[in-house]
């Protein structure tokens, strides 16, 4: 069976424009959540949002004239990869293109350039809509733009699973690899939706908290007072490599990618099936697709939107699944201090936990004050923690009843 290692990883997220700054971040507890700017949120029930700050495309390595083409998630997607492939170390021109791919996933795709041309088009006609707005709208533009950049011509996937998108992003670049269509892939996810539509759109729904008065505290992940999710952009690219392809360019290794699960919950297109069913069973495939027993992990990097239903169900999945083990379980939640990427988490969250695995150390879940009788397990509350990892679950779920989980282990 075909191993798959991490090779290199590149990061945007609301802390920090690359991976060392959003993980040094996340290690000292701080907050990337604050007064959303991209729009006037004067009007809305929720002002607040984990934006990427003071972000710029060519500072990445992007032209400028390439940039000016680009929607946001774009510039995110590319930027990404451009830090993944950089920390790799792997140099693609001396590889065999036709076996290095893609697999990047975005939820939304471009909203924020279809907003803006609407808009435009309302105002001044047809005749003023840009010639560059179809491929800022399609999502697979995103994982596109990365195949051109390279001059990647193997398989190339952007699959789209609403909160889940970036673990179904690594997921199928996975798959590729073990299925011996490709031996390296780049693969992750992203999102840039902070706008008028969106956020209204979830206020809407009531999904987001509206604790604008306290923006650093509005994400609190199993915390009894949490009150709904803070939208956040960014996201993340993993370099996912054929092991004795890694080996033989003499590569770092992270970790390595062994088990993946997936389930639908069949149940409601927003609300988690009850008892947290779906959840239990796409963790329950994920081990026995890696071939171990609950008693093996050691860490759970939580899906942990700070939504009330959320939080109980996935406590409740895991203490089905693992039973007494657990208790023993360190959990936490990155979306405590960036809010919640959207398509961009899963692939952000599984970054973390391969860095947690090779650095042997966690994050804490910020602003956990006020247990709740229903989140009982040990969530790491408000400080980093050494702790040696052999095995990690990364957890994604989605709108619509969509659950994806990876299994990470120390290689």
């Amino acid at each position: 069976m075909r191993r798959i290692v991490i090779t290199g990883i590149g990061v945007i997220s609301p802390l920090g424009n690359d991976t060392a700054t959003t993980w040094n971040a996340l290690l000292e507890g701080r907050s990337g959540i604050g007064q959303i700017t991209q729009f006037d949120a004067t009007n809305f029930a929720t002002r607040i949002a984990g934006e990427v700050k003071n972000f710029s495309p060519t500072a990445h390595g992007i032209e400028e004239k390439e940039a000016k083409r680009l929607d946001r998630y774009q510039q995110f997607a590319l930027a990404t990869a451009i830090e993944a492939v950089r920390d790799s170390g792997i140099e693609f021109e001396k590889e065999d293109r036709e076996r290095c791919g893609v697999s990047y996933g975005i939820g939304f795709g471009g909203i924020i350039s279809f907003e803006s041309e609407h808009t435009k088009f309302l105002q001044q006609g047809p005749r003023r809509i840009s010639p560059f707005v179809i491929p800022q709208l399609i999502a697979n533009l995103g994982p596109g733009y990365i195949s051109i950049h390279f001059g990647l011509k193997g398989p190339q996937y952007c699959p789209v699973a609403a909160c889940a998108t970036g673990t179904f992003g690594i997921i199928e670049g996975f798959r590729a690899i073990r299925e011996g269509v490709a031996e390296v892939m780049v693969a992750g996810g992203c999102e840039a939706a902070i706008s008028a539509m969106s956020v209204g759109g979830f206020c809407a729904m009531k999904a987001l908290s509206t604790r604008n008065e306290e923006p650093t505290k509005a994400s609190r992940p199993f915390d009894k007072n949490r009150d709904g999710f803070v939208p956040g952009e960014g996201g993340a690219a993993l370099i996912l490599e054929e092991l004795e392809h890694a080996k033989a360019r003499g590569a770092k290794i992270y970790a390595e990618v062994v088990g993946w699960g997936s389930s639908s919950d069949a149940f409601h297109i927003t609300q988690p099936a009850p008892g947290g069913e779906g959840a239990y069973r796409a963790m329950k495939y994920a081990l026995a697709s890696a071939g171990i027993g609950p008693e093996q992990v050691q860490y759970i990097n939580a899906h942990g939107t700070s939504t009330p239903f959320n939080d109980k169900l996935e406590t409740a999945a895991i203490k089905q699944l693992f039973g007494e083990h657990a208790r023993n379980l360190k959990i936490n939640s990155t979306k405590s201090m960036v809010g919640h990427l959207l398509g961009g988490a899963g692939s952000l969250e599984a970054a973390v936990t391969a860095l947690s695995i090779y650095h042997g150390r966690i994050h804490g879940t910020m602003n956990y004050e006020t247990p709740d009788p229903e989140c009982d397990l040990d969530y790491v509350p408000n400080r980093a923690e050494d702790l040696d990892i052999t095995y990690a679950i990364s957890n994604s779920f989605g709108f619509g009843g969509v659950n994806g989980v990876l299994v990470l282990a120390k290689y």
